[in-house]
């Protein structure tokens, strides 16, 4: 079975490269970098769900080919729906905004390898959505459930973080504010969590004894914490908030857990 995992993972690799150049032409015509984001997301949900019902030697598609392949489908249209709104009320995103300001001349070529590099970087979370669709077993466990419940149950808190901060931000009287509220008062990036913790989906329907290649889910949540805490995710929003936020946002830095929720220090 190794080869059909190593043509699976070849597989997605190529498509994931294709749709980050596409994301990289839109980039570059409509000037919009949140774009980009918005078609990673698409991205990852395409060459997810493909790979969720790519065939093992002609055999019908199983139960939790079809729950997999629509899990990362509801996961990609809550996200990259909720990204492409709020792209279109934007005229560029900040964080690529700054790299792009920060490379010069050279950013159209930067920013392509940039995005190619994003692309080869999920294939730890393509792959562990694959592996997941192809446990060898006919019926579908209650581990299966249980994964399915960690997904939507991130989903939602996602959801809710994101609701929340549109609310606070809508009101007037929150106008140069720090959002401190619902979800907001226990961690500073629920939303970010929240995306985190669904990926603890794929382990929970893939690792078994039996199932070698089940430990390499693993891979999707220890990459999507490490890009969400220390890449792409936390350090660039964070300095974006200290310049327009100053020292409101420091003294809510020094009070509120920075990834998990936990209570806030008084």
């Amino acid at each position: 079975m190794a080869w059909f995992f190593i043509a699976g993972l070849i597989a997605q690799a190529a498509g994931l490269s294709v749709l980050m150049a596409g994301a990289w032409l839109v980039q570059q015509r409509t000037g919009n970098s949140g774009w980009v984001d918005t078609i990673w997301t698409f991205s990852l949900g395409i060459v997810g769900a493909v790979g969720a019902f790519w065939p093992v030697d002609g055999q019908a598609v199983t139960s939790r080919q079809w729950l997999v392949a629509i899990l990362v489908a509801i996961w990609a249209i809550r996200l990259g729906s909720h990204i492409a709104v709020r792209t279109a009320g934007i005229t560029d995103d900040p964080r690529y905004a700054a790299f792009a300001k920060e490379w010069g001349a050279d950013s159209p070529r930067k920013m392509f390898v940039f995005l190619q590099n994003q692309g080869f970087g999920s294939i730890p979370l393509v792959f562990a959505i694959f592996v997941a669709a192809h446990f060898p077993a006919p019926e579908l466990r209650v581990q299966d459930y249980l994964g399915a419940l960690i997904l939507f149950a991130g989903i939602a808190g996602e959801a809710i973080a994101d609701a929340q901060l549109k609310s606070f931000r809508t009101n007037p009287a929150n106008k140069g504010k720090v959002c401190d509220v619902g979800l907001w008062k226990f961690s500073r990036h629920p939303n970010y969590f929240f995306e985190w913790f669904g990926w603890l989906a794929y382990p929970m329907i893939a690792i078994s004894q039996s199932y070698g290649w089940g430990w390499a889910t693993l891979l999707a949540p220890i990459f999507m914490y490490w890009i969400l805490v220390h890449v792409t995710g936390v350090p660039p929003l964070e300095q974006q908030m200290l310049k327009s936020r100053g020292e409101a946002y420091r003294t809510y830095q020094k009070r509120t857990s920075k990834f998990f929720p936990m209570p806030q220090q008084i």
